[in-house]
C-alpha cells in the first residue's frame, strides 16, 4: 500500500437502519482491590460512576479518537460490571440509527472504563517499588453486533 493512502469509507449511499454492539473487557487486579470496589471503600470514590462516565464520553468522542471512524449519533449506552475474586469485567453495549456500526464507539467505552478504573484504584495495585506486578487490561473484544431491526 502507497503511504499516504488513506480515506474514509463513503457511506452516502447507505441508509441509517437500527445499529447495536456491545463489547467487553476485563481488568485484572488484586482480589483486596476489588474487594474495595465492590464495597464502595475506593478513596478517590464510586468506581462504578466513574467508568460509566468515561465510557459514555468515550462512546462519544469516538470519531475524535479513531481517525476513519465516522461521527454517527448514539441512541443509547448501557454500561455493565461483572464481578469475579481477581477482576472486573466491563461491558458496553451502544445503539444507533445510522449508515455505519457502532463497533468502535463500544471498544472505545470499554477501553476508557477499564483505564478509569485502573486510575481509580493503582493506589491499591502497586507494589514497594511502585510498580503493577498484577493489574493489566485484558481480553477486549466485540461480543456482538446487530444490523437491522431492533
Amino acid at each position: 500500500m502507497a503511504s499516504g493512502n488513506v480515506r474514509m469509507i463513503d457511506i452516502v449511499e447507505k441508509k441509517p437502519v437500527y445499529r447495536e454492539a456491545i463489547a467487553e473487557g476485563r481488568i485484572i487486579l488484586k482480589p483486596s482491590t476489588v474487594k474495595l470496589v465492590m464495597e464502595g471503600k475506593v478513596e478517590k470514590g464510586d468506581v462504578e460512576s466513574v467508568a460509566s462516565v468515561a465510557a459514555i464520553l468515550a462512546v462519544k468522542k469516538t470519531p475524535e479518537l479513531v481517525p476513519l471512524c465516522h461521527p454517527i449519533p448514539i441512541h443509547g449506552v448501557r454500561v455493565e460490571f461483572f464481578y469475579n475474586d481477581d477482576s472486573i469485567i466491563v461491558r458496553v453495549r451502544v445503539k444507533t440509527k445510522a449508515e455505519t456500526g457502532v463497533e468502535m464507539e463500544a471498544l472505545a467505552g470499554v477501553s476508557a472504563a477499564l483505564l478509569a478504573i485502573w486510575d481509580m484504584v493503582k493506589k491499591y495495585e502497586k507494589d514497594e517499588a511502585g510498580q503493577y506486578p498484577v493489574t493489566r487490561i485484558t481480553d477486549i473484544r466485540v461480543v456482538s453486533k446487530i444490523k437491522g431491526s431492533s
